[in-house]
């Protein structure tokens, strides 16, 4: 067994035995990267990647196309880390799927922000809704860049009589990092809940979603008619 098996071998056992909390940063890229490169010194990589990303987090969340920019990391390697995340995002989403009932803000937030988990432009989401409050379904309505998502009012009304929705709540995130709703929001949000009463579904929320942060329009007082603060 060779320097490089030894190391591996003690940091897997270590992982076994204690999970990742006495890990540094280096040792779960190291970690992660054993998969992928079975033959290689990995250390050096791992310590590329947080040197060009700055943290690991960031290189979790890197394009494909910007992991491959650092040395040592090939197409395979990129798109591995790549997924990581994305496992991870579908992890959680599954778990709150488990009984699916939104019928309070905290419910509807739990099952929220790890939907946008790793989400770096702004994206609009519709959740369709039973009369008891039970998920039908839910659709990503719009993705636009870093700032802004356009959301058409007909083809949101349009998803939720296919469903036959009784309730929906809409979601977005801002990638600001700061929830607080904008006037643009309010709007939105206004000329949606006209829209909706119009074929009798009722618009239960609008939720924006920072990080781990949410701010709920019918909690703040913001959903209704006119937009008007």
């Amino acid at each position: 067994m060779g320097v490089h098996d030894g190391h591996r071998e003690r940091l897997k056992r270590r992982f076994a035995e204690y999970g990742l909390d006495n890990f540094d940063d280096v040792n779960v890229l190291e970690l992660l990267l054993f998969y992928v490169r079975p033959r290689q010194d990995t250390n050096v990589i791992a310590h590329a990647l947080l040197d060009y990303f700055g943290s690991l987090d960031r290189v979790l969340e890197a394009d494909v196309a910007d992991l491959e920019r650092v040395s040592g990391v090939g197409h395979e390697t990129a798109v591995y880390l790549h997924l990581i995340p994305q496992v991870s995002r579908r992890y959680m989403m599954r778990k709150g799927e488990q009984g699916r009932r939104l019928d309070s803000t905290e419910a509807a937030g739990r099952y929220l922000v790890p939907l946008f988990m790793h989400e770096r432009d702004e994206a609009v989401y519709m959740l369709c809704l039973d009369s008891q409050c039970n998920l039908l379904n839910r659709r990503l309505m719009s993705r636009g860049g870093a700032n802004s998502a356009e959301v058409s009012t007909r083809r949101m009304v349009e998803f939720a009589l296919s469903q036959n929705a009784s309730k929906v709540i809409i979601a977005h995130n801002h990638t600001n990092g700061v929830a607080l709703p904008s006037r643009e929001d309010e709007l939105t949000t206004s000329k949606l809940l006209a829209a909706l009463a119009a074929v009798e579904v009722e618009l239960v929320d609008h939720i924006v979603v920072a990080g781990q942060d949410y701010v709920s329009f019918a909690e703040s007082g913001l959903l209704r008619l006119g937009g008007a603060r």
